[in-house]
């Protein structure tokens, strides 16, 4: 027993490095993805979506928990504030973008207390006529706004949305003024979009593509600088006589910061997995998001840029949330 006591003690002390290994490795427990919004929308659709692929992959429960308020920023605010531990994340839409020029109090720092992980993809917001207005091209809507200034209404989701911002820049840019109808979200907007309540509803492809494909919407521009693959047909501003602007909706993944490199590879790949299948693809590409995975290399720099450019644009035009 005596002679054995050294033997045991030097095999444990060879296995602790090991053992300590396994404890910290990851997953090591269950995954909580935030979705900053409430159940429904394009986010929380993403999520679902990728939950049951992740779950296989990585061989934990994913736990998909809406969180909504402040446009998205409550959500996000609980994956800054977590453990950098790899099991907190926040799926985050356009929004994410525009909330701390809006939002004094948001109590985060985006490019500080946050890692981009994944920029799924983008999508231009469509304007759109309802049947019933005489509008069929950008053209008519600007010649129709200088005759009568401040009567031709716009609806978007909300004072602050991407679709306000940009509206309010290709108003500047085509000196012309209308009248901002704001909504409280998506769906709002959308029934009134049908019912006609607003003379030119704009969002993005999945809040009223429904309306576009019946005919209760006649698409007019759409504002990526570029024409979107899933609406080649439908001339962006640009090509309408205003230039300059490219107003896209983005859906991105985050975490924490100081989040550990071997976590963040994993879930990247574990996510780009998902994607790879055909079905998932086919899924997501069929919510309206023009899929085009990018890594933090590039959703960083990305986040970054569109900060800049729609802080400018709510300063200049003294824009405050709902």
């Amino acid at each position: 027993m005596i002679q054995r006591r050294p033997l045991l003690a030097a095999t444990m002390l060879l296995a602790a490095p090991a053992i300590a290994r396994a404890q910290g490795a990851w997953p090591n427990g269950p995954i909580r993805i935030i979705v900053p919004f409430p159940p429904g929308g394009s986010t929380d659709a993403l999520s679902r979506m990728l939950q049951p692929r992740l779950q296989a992959e990585l061989g934990v429960p994913i736990v998909v928990e809406n969180r909504a308020g402040a446009s998205g920023a409550l959500g996000t605010a609980a994956a800054a504030r977590s453990a950098p531990d790899g099991n907190t994340w926040v799926l985050v839409f356009d929004t994410h973008a525009v909330n701390q020029a809006l939002i004094p109090t948001i109590g985060f720092d985006t490019q500080r207390d946050l890692t981009p992980l994944l920029l799924f993809g983008t999508a231009p917001m469509v304007l759109t006529a309802h049947r019933t207005r005489p509008y069929r091209s950008m053209a008519q809507v600007i010649e129709a706004a200088k005759a009568r200034p401040e009567t031709v209404t716009y609806g978007t989701i909300g004072n602050g949305s991407l679709a306000h911002l940009a509206m309010s820049l290709a108003q500047r840019a085509g000196g012309f003024t209308l009248v901002h109808v704001p909504y409280r979200g998506g769906g709002p907007l959308s029934v009134a979009a049908v019912a006609g309540e607003v003379d030119l509803p704009i969002a993005t492809r999945p809040a009223i593509g429904v309306h576009i494909d019946s005919g209760a919407l006649i698409p007019l521009a759409q504002t990526g600088a570029t024409r979107s693959p899933s609406m080649p047909d439908i001339p962006t501003l640009a090509e309408s006589g205003i230039p300059g602007i490219d107003a896209r909706a983005f859906w991105g993944f985050l975490g924490p910061a100081n989040l550990p490199a071997a976590v963040k590879q994993r879930m990247e790949a574990a996510i780009r997995s998902a994607l790879d299948i055909a079905e998932i693809r086919q899924r997501v590409i069929g919510l309206g998001i023009d899929l085009d995975p990018q890594g933090e290399a590039v959703f960083g720099p990305f986040v970054a840029r569109q900060m800049d450019t729609w802080a400018r644009v709510v300063r200049e035009n003294n824009i405050r949330p709902d």
